[in-house]
This record gives structure tokens, sequence and C-alpha cells, in this order.
């Protein structure tokens, strides 16, 4: 029984050893995270997940009832768009294969047909039609920290402009702004 003991958590170490390696390689960019402050959420944890070690990976999580509600506003603005939030952190792997996840930030992806994809203008626009939903949205649907809002303007499968705003930025810096001014804030692309 120890011998197996000792096997199963040379094993979890293992994987901790390799899934550390892989955070260091598949980190997000240091200017993509946040640092807004947050109330903390304490789960309790069964008294045997405390009890065994597990290894973190990123991980991604769907959002389905914020997708919805996000959804919904953005195709009253136009009805080709689509939206989708993500919950963006971190999965504790347990030896068994079972797993808990542990949210950092909720990210959200906006998708608009785009017939030219030079329109800063339009896009801006779209832009600060968009931002101020996701920012009203109630803080306490918002799993950790705000991440970003990825617009996507697509010609077609092959091409697509895609700019990445981070929540934060945009209400510390951005409110206000729209048109190509608050385009080429977020995509320093001419």
């Amino acid at each position: 029984m120890k011998r197996k003991q000792n096997i199963a958590v040379a094993i979890v170490l293992s994987v901790a050893a390799g899934v550390l390696t892989l955070q260091n390689v598949f980190a997000p960019a240091p200017d993509t995270i946040t640092q807004t402050p947050t109330a903390a959420t304490v789960t309790e944890l069964p008294e045997e997940a405390v009890s065994e070690a597990c290894g973190y990976v990123w991980a991604h999580h769907t959002a389905p009832e914020l997708t919805q509600k996000i959804d919904s506003a953005i195709r009253v603005l136009n009805p080709a768009a689509s939206a989708r939030a993500e919950l963006f952190g971190e999965d504790c792997v347990y030896a068994d294969g079972h797993s808990t996840f542990g949210a950092m930030e909720t990210d959200f992806y906006v998708h608009l047909p785009a017939d030219d994809l030079s329109n800063a203008e339009a896009f801006g626009s779209w832009m600060s039609q968009v931002m101020p939903i996701i920012t009203q949205t109630p803080r306490a649907e918002i799993q950790g920290n705000y991440g970003f809002v990825e617009f996507w303007f697509e010609k077609n499968d092959a091409e697509h402009l895609i700019v990445r705003v981070p929540i934060q930025k945009y209400i510390d810096e951005a409110q206000g702004k729209t048109g190509a001014e608050l385009f080429y804030m977020f995509n320093a692309t001419p």
C-alpha cells in the first residue's frame, strides 16, 4: 500500500513539474493580464481534495449564461453579429483525472461581418456601441478580473481583422472615444 502511495505521489509531482514547464511556455503575455483587485470567492473543497496534490493547467471554459445575455444584446445592435463569453483560468487536475477550475478573468469575443477591412471609423463606432454593453454587465456576473473584448471583423474565412481591447484599459482611458480614434487606440496598424 505504501508503495502505491509513493508511486501516486511521484506521478503527481512529475505531472506538476511538466505543467509548470508548460505554464511558463504558454502563459499569457504580461500585457494581457490586468491587475484589478477584486473580492475573492472562497469555495469549500471536499476534504479528500484538500489532502491530494494537483497540477495546474491553463484553461478556458465557456460561460453559457453570460454568452446568451451578451450575444442577445449584440444581435439587437446588428443581427449579423455574434458574441460569446469565456472564462480564463486554471484547472487543478488531480491524479484520478478529476479537476476543479479557478477563473482568473472573463473574456469576450465579438464577431461582425465586414465588407471593407480598412474602415477604421466604422469599426471604432461599432466598438463604442459594444463596449458599454460589456462594461455595464453587473460585476457579479464577471468571474475573476476583467479580461478583454476581442473584436473580429470578418470579410470571409480567410480575411479578417482582430482588435483586442483590454476592458480595464477601456474603462480607465477610452470611455467617450468613438470612431477611428477608439479603433486606433487599440489597433496600432494604420
